[in-house]
């Protein structure tokens, strides 16, 4: 897809790469005119209920506890306003920008579906709000990750009244002030619309999207990072040979060891010393198909549910046609108006919590190969202690592989799952998923995945610098040297590394190494 290309919302089609390019990238979305009917449909669906007598849950009741409560016509909107108002009650640090973009790219998306019974207008005023850059200001905690991520989504939505501060070219506004800038008018919201507007797993399933992305070029980066510490600690591929991983057919565990088969193909460095008296490798280069292969697997778990999430309808009561549902479930004739629990996160908790575990693990290894790469009691003759000359004056690399050591110490720390259950709601909510606190662990897992993968970048650039000249890398590994040269020269002399980890972090986390590698290949790993 061009850059300059909109993302079209359709409640069925978005993807994590959509996320992204909007969240980070800036990319304008339009809504399609067949989402556009079926928001049109879902809200005549829920006059129609309004027109009848029946108690329906959201649309003339209260919430929660208060269920139970009849709300009469004349109090409905302000029943809505207030819904936002008391429910915009989150605590600590503010969401970033891309997290509030992917928030609201989201919940479009699963509005426009048509089953939460919401105007038209209300559409269009998030699109607007999206696209001319007003960023309501969220608080990061208060989500049980069911009824969804009711106080982050709330936040986001009181400005859609005129209410609560947004970020519009970097300077925070009133809602009012806010929605001027963008040529809108305050919303008064009309019944169901308050809830729709919080009820959803948004904020959980917009980052999960965007540390899918990431994770998937951590574990590339790993991969090229490890098959460039294998050439310059002269190690041997042989355990990436296609008839070991066949014995063993994990589908991660495979593309790892074809990655690093492609990234040191013509590699002389390899050929230099195949028929050496070493016989194996230690595990974190011999098992890198292995651990590489299963945390690629956790990311394909992972992937898998954010793609269905990104395109459900989690709100909740549902609004369907008659003719969708069972009548005596719904109980009335023409228009099935359902309470469930598609807003409970525990489809993204369990597996966010999985990723957690498994780019701990990928940190792991890659400090460990850095180790290898550092300390004169494990490295190769070739290689200078901590990689530096006059070694003892200089201390070289020593204290990245310390910072390596601390983001895996962090992620290990994240370990416990964060999925957890504390009633609220005087008991009407008694099971919670707490998917938006394992989604905040996750950003920090895959931020120290990627960040430790950077640092053992830089470490295998820099043993290069003492491989004989006359052996030539891989044309994969080559690509990631020279990628690395561009920005980062090598290290004569000692100074500070903190600026250079970053550089070698965003490499990764751009995917601009990727770039490099497929550039030189005329291919891409996977």
């Amino acid at each position: 897809m061009s850059e300059r290309e909109p993302v079209v919302l359709d409640g069925t089609s978005l993807t994590p790469e959509d996320v992204a390019r909007v969240a980070r990238d800036d990319a304008r979305v339009t809504i399609a005119e067949s989402a556009r009917e079926a928001v049109r449909g879902s809200r005549e669906r829920v006059e129609k209920v309004l027109d009848g007598d029946e108690a329906v849950y959201g649309l003339n009741t209260g919430f929660g506890q208060l269920v139970t409560e009849r709300i009469p016509e004349g109090e409905r909107e302000r029943l809505q306003t207030n819904l936002v108002r008391s429910h915009a009650s989150g605590v600590g640090s503010e969401l970033d920008r891309e997290a509030v973009r992917a928030m609201m790219l989201t919940r479009i998306n699963a509005l426009v579906k048509g089953y939460s019974g919401i105007r038209e207008i209300v559409v269009d005023h998030l699109v607007t709000m999206l696209n001319e850059d007003v960023h309501p200001v969220v608080r990061s905690r208060g989500s049980l990750g069911a009824s969804g991520d009711l106080a982050p989504l709330a936040h986001q939505a009181l400005v859609l009244l005129g209410e609560g501060t947004a970020e519009v070219d970097g300077e925070e506004l009133d809602g009012e002030a806010a929605l001027a800038r963008a040529g809108l008018e305050p919303l008064s919201l009309a019944a169901k619309e308050g809830l729709a507007l919080i009820n959803g797993t948004q904020l959980s399933v917009g980052l999960a999207a965007l540390c899918v992305v990431d994770a998937e070029r951590a574990v590339r980066g790993a991969d090229i990072a490890g098959a460039l510490t294998t050439e310059v600690s002269m190690g041997t591929t042989a355990s990436c040979a296609p008839a070991i991983q066949d014995v063993r057919p994990h589908d991660g565990q495979a593309t790892s060891a074809r990655n690093i088969r492609k990234l040191t193909a013509d590699s002389e460095i390899v050929e230099s010393h195949r028929n050496c008296d070493r016989v194996q490798d230690a595990y974190s280069l011999r098992c890198l198909p292995q651990v590489h292969g299963a945390v690629r697997d956790a990311i394909v778990h992972l992937r898998e549910a954010v793609e269905t999430e990104l395109n459900s309808a989690t709100d909740n009561p549902l609004v369907f046609s008659g003719a969708d549902v069972d009548d005596r479930a719904s109980g009335t004739a023409s228009v099935g108006v359902l309470s469930g629990g598609n807003f409970h996160g525990e489809p993204l908790a369990l597996r966010l919590d999985y990723l957690v575990n498994a780019l701990t693990e990928l940190a792991a290894i890659a400090e460990r190969r850095t180790d290898r790469l550092l300390n004169p009691n494990l490295q190769e003759e070739h290689l200078p202690p901590f990689l530096t000359p006059e070694s003892g004056v200089r201390s070289g690399y020593m204290i990245a592989q310390y910072s390596a050591a601390t983001l895996v110490n962090q992620s290990r720390s994240l370990g416990s799952p964060a999925t957890d259950n504390t009633p609220v709601s005087g008991g009407q909510e008694d099971h919670v998923s707490m998917s938006a606190e394992s989604t905040h662990h996750a950003r920090t897992a895959v931020e120290n995945a990627l960040t430790t993968v950077g640092i053992e970048l830089l470490c295998g650039a820099q043993a290069m610098e003492f491989v004989d000249d006359d052996l030539d890398p891989g044309t994969g590994t080559g690509a990631a040297y020279d990628a690395i040269r561009e920005h980062v020269p090598p290290l004569d002399d000692d100074r500070p590394l903190h600026t250079e980890i970053e550089i070698a972090t965003e490499l990764v986390a751009t995917g601009r190494l990727d770039d490099a590698i497929e550039c030189a290949l005329d291919d891409s790993i996977e």
